[in-house]
């Protein structure tokens, strides 16, 4: 290109967007890429945005928990705050491990037939190392490697038997396996055990998990036919040793569960060929997981469990926002439950210390600038043109056209704001910054919303004049809207935008007068999922008190979030808003009608929830007299999360494969990402943005190499 920098337009500030942006602006290469954001409103961060309200309060659009598996999305912050170089002296969040800390007490609310809602608390331990460091081992991560891991939990869960379960049925001292068998090769061991009889002993199982954890290694090649009549025996074994036990007490019970879901995964394993197909876990993605299971043999109340309501209710797993539709791809729902389990690093869980935006978007947004990416403020994406079909081209992007939203008044928006040392970001425009600001404001603008149409201008890009390459960074919802064209023109997008689905989701955030104790959850600070509807999903995030400013801190700060019916969209602005004054609806339910069951120290006598506990404004209403009851929540935080870049990435069952990857070249100069593009972790998380962001820059440079995206094992 005459030697001039290649011009990329980045398409959105979500975290795949400013992952490409990141990894096309490394220092080696060495100003070969011109990097522009364009970004509609005035924050970057996408469904990970937050900003700052009254009193520095940090308001999210929903919930952000990070998860020891995130390989990718860690590297990419630790290597944000190394490069970005901040003095701890001035800045309190200086260093990664100052954003980030462990958070390791998990509850899931499971629903008892004998006593209700109880809380079944699950402490992680840590692991050795934390996530982003250099890996632990050269080699990927296989099939085989992670149902040897699941094998080596049944084996732990069987040894926790209680002691009368260790007698065989006589009552005899169990007394193991075949004699002498100890001292034999593996697939011997193997062929001995199954001559011996039925595994009628815990000792006997116990061997043969011992020898079944071993040969997941090596017997799909050495001796395909050993593995199926062990993993039968096993399981015929465990289900006698450990059903008994059903109904002995809660903690057994949820023992038996946990072990039949994996007996019914290893099953499932030997029937559907996962060991030896190449697809992998990906050969079973038209099933949903629960289909699945059920087909290889778990009973019908594991999978109901607790434990698998709160898998579902963490991916927002149900089709169209519909809880009785729960659906989730069987191959990505194992793959990811593997990876969350078998391979997290240091905490299976990590809060940030403050706000997504101020520990992630903030750094993000100040690197890239001293890198010289230039941001585009209130740029409200409205088209990607293609240039007309010729025979034998490859179809390419000839302009890209945005609305214009506002300008700033010195020519650069400057979108930060400082909260005692901390770059951050707000809650609304820095209207002072803008041309004519005052109307926005006066009118009450909603940058942020597709369907506010209002605006001051429009923009066209040109290719070579004002762009080489673009990549598409927003939602798929997004994608039909902006992307027509592309989508007109090739069967692949039309398949990719009918079958990928989004949801929209909902999420409330209150400040109470109380700590979690007064509120009367006895489990400490903890993580929950798996409660009842409208918010299946608690986070006490009262370690963020310090970050704000309320004149009378609270004692308490509580996150809810959910998944959120759907609507067909009507691209109508007061449909918006309408189901904003839904989602307080649904909270205010939920307070007085459900989050007794977890804090009933929140609930009054008569029942209905203790509304003076929510830290408020002193304020009055139309008579003059101060607000009671449900209006005391009006000054707390809820969101409803319909906007098309906003909505929540499904893996829906028969769907994963009409992904389109970003290393797909189908248009010449484009390239996209997302978590909803086919980027070797297909389900929607921060971890799969970034990894399709970093393919999404290989896709532009051949860099990162592929072998350094950590999960990627596509061809």
């Amino acid at each position: 290109m005459d030697g001039r920098p290649i011009r990329v337009a980045v398409l959105g500030g979500g975290c795949a967007a400013i992952a490409a942006a990141f990894e096309l602006s490394r220092p080696q290469h060495r100003g070969r890429f011109e990097i522009t954001v364009y970004q509609m409103g005035w924050r970057l961060g996408g469904k990970g945005a937050s900003g700052r309200g009254p009193h520095d309060r940090i308001e999210e659009h929903g919930l952000h928990l990070w998860m020891g598996f995130y390989e990718n999305a860690f590297r990419l912050m630790r290597e944000c705050y190394a490069e970005l170089g901040r003095d701890r002296a001035r800045c309190r969040i200086a260093d990664w491990r100052d954003a980030f800390v462990p958070a390791e007490m998990n509850v899931v609310a499971d629903l008892s037939a004998r006593a209700g809602w109880m809380p079944w608390k699950v402490l992680f331990p840590p692991t050795p190392g934390n996530p982003g460091d250099p890996p632990a081992e050269s080699r990927p991560w296989t099939v085989g490697a992670y149902l040897a891991r699941c094998v080596s939990l049944l084996r732990t869960l069987v040894e926790s038997l209680p002691e009368p379960s260790r007698r065989g049925a006589g009552g005899a001292e169990d007394d193991g396996g075949a004699p002498g068998a100890a001292s034999l090769p593996l697939l011997e061991r193997i062929a001995q055990l199954m001559c011996y009889g039925e595994l009628a002993t815990v000792t006997a199982l116990l061997e043969a998990l011992r020898l079944l954890e071993g040969g997941l290694a090596i017997a799909p090649v050495q001796a395909p036919g050993a593995l199926p009549a062990l993993v039968a025996a096993v399981s015929g074994a465990a289900h006698r040793h450990l059903e008994a036990l059903l109904e002995k007490d809660e903690g057994t019970r949820r023992l038996w569960e946990i072990a039949d879901l994996v007996l019914a995964v290893l099953r499932g394993a030997v029937r559907f060929g996962l060991l030896t197909d190449a697809r992998g876990f990906d050969a079973i993605n038209e099933y949903d997981c629960r289909e699945w299971l059920l087909l290889n043999g778990a009973s019908q109340r594991s999978v109901n469990s607790a434990f698998v309501r709160a898998l579902y209710d963490l991916a927002f797993a149900y089709e169209d926002g519909d809880v009785g539709r729960p659906r989730i791809a069987a191959g990505q729902a194992l793959r990811g439950a593997v990876r969350a389990f078998f391979t997290y690093r240091g905490s299976f869980f990590w809060k940030m210390t403050s706000g997504m935006g101020d520990v992630v978007f903030a750094p993000l947004y100040e690197v890239l600038k001293k890198r010289g990416v230039r941001f585009e403020f209130f740029h409200r994406l409205e088209n990607l043109r293609l240039a007309p079909a010729q025979a034998g081209q490859t179809p390419h992007v000839a302009a890209i056209e945005f609305d214009v939203q506002a300008v700033p008044l010195e020519g650069e928006y400057r979108p930060l704001v400082d909260v005692r040392g901390l770059p951050c970001w707000p809650s609304h425009p820095l209207f002072s910054q803008l041309a004519n600001g005052k109307t926005p404001e006066r009118e009450r603008w909603d940058f942020e919303c597709p369907w506010d149409r209002r605006r001051i201008g429009t923009k066209t890009l040109e290719v070579e004049r004002d762009f080489d390459f673009a990549v598409l960074g927003v939602g798929i919802g997004a994608v039909p809207l902006v992307a027509r064209e592309l989508v007109d023109r090739e069967a692949r997008w039309q398949a990719m935008v009918r079958h990928v689905k989004s949801v929209p989701t909902q999420a409330f955030q209150v400040w109470l007068s109380a700590d979690t104790g007064e509120l009367g959850w006895p489990h400490g600070t903890a993580n929950l999922s798996g409660f009842v509807e409208p918010f299946d999903t608690w986070a006490d995030m009262s370690h963020l008190v310090a970050e704000e400013s309320f004149p009378r801190p609270p004692r308490s700060i509580a996150y809810f979030c959910s998944v959120l019916p759907d609507q067909p969209q009507t691209g109508d602005l007061d449909q918006a808003r309408a189901r904003q004054r839904e989602v307080r609806r649904n909270a205010v339910t939920f307070l007085d009608h459900h989050v007794g069951e977890i804090w009933p120290g929140a609930e009054r006598a008569g029942g209905g929830f203790r509304w003076e506990l929510l830290v408020a404004e002193p304020s009055a209403g139309a008579s003059g007299r101060p607000v009671r009851g449900h209006r005391q929540f009006d000054q707390q935080y809820w969101r409803a999360n319909v906007n098309p870049s906003d909505r929540y990435s499904l893996a829906l069952p028969g769907t994963l494969r009409y992904r389109i990857s970003p290393l797909d070249r189908t248009f010449d100069n484009l390239t996209i990402a997302g978590d909803w593009t086919d980027c070797g972790f297909n389900e929607g998380c921060v971890e799969a943005a970034v990894m399709s962001g970093r393919l999404a820059a290989h896709a532009l440079s051949q860099s990162p190499p592929l072998a350094d995206i950590v999960g990627y094992d596509h061809p």
